[in-house]
Parts: structure tokens; C-alpha cells; sequence
């Protein structure tokens, strides 16, 4: 039973509590978290800004990388291309030589010219050896499908041993460097079997008309 004389106090209750005190410390509370709320998103925006600029930068890097590779790449395998373009006119004076004389015709020279043009042929042959360790390669293209890519057409002319559009004769031998045209072999095209009565003209004004010139 309770002391009559001693003084009642509502449950609960707090002589010091501030309603107002407490509601600005809750209103300050929010406010601190909205600017923490807000700086933390001002620093992710700003790391993903950072994050953005740090991999355009790697991509450009690499970028420059591979066009430097590339073009130290392509120094080196063209920058003799004017150097290989000299050479070719040699390539062609050996090839000459030998095809002035035909192999049949070779069992009737001396053995002092016999031995000439066999020096002649190994010379050749090493010569183009040494073209193919820096990859200028040679193009001999008889009996292959004419193409324009590769081939500049001299002449079309019949033959019933080479299929229409194929070559059947090679004027001058044509050159790549590291897979680069750098002279087209000048060819003769045939026609194939032609009939007896045919009047066709066999020089190349007729070429546009008959040869494929697709890639």
C-alpha cells in the first residue's frame, strides 16, 4: 500500500525531458546523415569519374602501343621496298639470260658456256633464296586464273592446252614484299580452244570484254 503523504509521479515521466531539445536533435541527426548521404555520393561520382578516365587512358595507351608495333612492323618490312624494286630489273636480266637459250639447245654449247649459264642459274638461284629470307617473293603465276590483283594482262591469245581466263604465258615475272604487290607479272591470257574461222583480235584491246576482272 502506498504512502499516502509521498507525492505521485506519472509513469514514465521525466522532470528534465525537452520535447523540443530532442526534436532538433533528430531534425540535426537527419540533416548530418543527408550530408554524409550526399558526400558519399559526391566521392562514388567522383571515383567512377576517375575510374572512366583511368581506362580511356589504358585504352589509348594500348592503342598507341599497337599502332607503334604496327608501323615499326611495316618499317621493316617495306622500308626496303624501294632498295627491292631496284633489284627486280637484276632478277630480270638473270632470267633473261637464261631463257635465251633453251635447255634443249644447251646439249650443243661448249663446256665453257654450258658451265657459264649453269653460273648464271645458281646465281639466280641464291639471288631469290636471298629474296625470300626478307620476303620478297617471286610470282610465277603459268597456268593460273588471271587476277587483276595480281596480274596485269599484255595480250589474250588461244590455246588449247590453258583454259579460257588462265595464263598461258608469263613476259615478266611479278614481285610481293611481305604480301604486298609491288609489280604485277605481265601475262599473256588464254582463250582456250579457239574454232579455225574465229576472227577475235589477240592483242589486250580485246581483254576488257572477255576476262574476269573480279577480285
Amino acid at each position: 500500500m502506498s504512502d499516502p503523504k509521498q507525492p505521485s509521479v506519472p509513469p514514465n515521466s521525466n522532470p528534465e525531458f525537452n520535447p523540443q531539445g530532442a526534436e532538433a536533435a533528430l531534425d540535426q541527426a537527419s540533416a548530418d546523415i543527408a550530408h554524409a548521404a550526399a558526400h558519399a555520393a559526391a566521392l562514388q561520382a567522383e571515383l567512377n569519374d576517375m575510374k572512366d578516365r583511368y581506362l580511356r587512358a589504358v585504352a589509348e595507351t594500348e592503342n598507341l602501343r599497337k599502332r607503334a608495333d604496327r608501323e615499326r612492323t611495316e618499317a621493316s618490312q617495306f622500308g626496303i621496298q624501294r632498295f627491292a624494286k631496284d633489284l627486280l630489273d637484276v632478277a630480270d636480266n638473270f632470267r633473261r639470260a637464261l631463257e635465251a637459250v633453251p635447255v634443249e639447245a644447251r646439249k650443243n654449247l661448249s663446256p665453257q658456256i654450258s658451265n657459264l649459264l649453269t653460273g648464271i642459274e645458281a646465281t639466280e638461284n641464291q639471288m631469290l633464296a636471298v629474296f625470300e629470307r626478307h620476303q620478297l617473293k617471286r610470282l610465277d603465276p603459268k597456268g593460273e586464273r588471271f587476277d587483276p590483283n595480281l596480274h596485269q594482262a599484255i595480250a589474250e591469245a588461244p590455246n588449247p592446252e590453258t583454259p579460257e581466263g588462265h595464263i598461258s604465258d608469263v613476259a615478266q615475272h611479278g614481285f610481293t614484299l611481305a604480301g604486298r604487290l609491288i609489280r604485277p607479272a605481265m601475262v599473256v591470257v588464254s582463250r582456250g580452244p579457239v574454232s579455225p574461222d574465229a576472227t577475235r583480235p589477240t592483242g589486250g584491246a580485246d581483254l576488257g570484254g572477255k576476262l574476269d576482272t573480279k577480285a
